[in-house]
């Protein structure tokens, strides 16, 4: 499983999907649930980001 999660092809999309769902998530839900969840995929999106950074060749 580790060696799935930390391949360039799933870190990528880890990496676009979140960070697209947190820049959408307060248009779509109002309140507390947007703050989180955008708050929830922007870490996401930002540790498969660092990944993608560290393990460049």
């Amino acid at each position: 499983m580790k060696s799935l999660l930390s391949s360039r092809p799933v870190l990528w999309f880890l990496f676009l999907f979140n960070l697209a769902v947190a820049a959408v998530a307060p248009a779509v839900v109002d309140g507390a649930q947007a703050v989180m969840t955008s708050v929830g995929m922007g870490v996401v999106s930002l540790g498969a980001g660092v990944s993608l950074l560290r393990t460049r060749k």
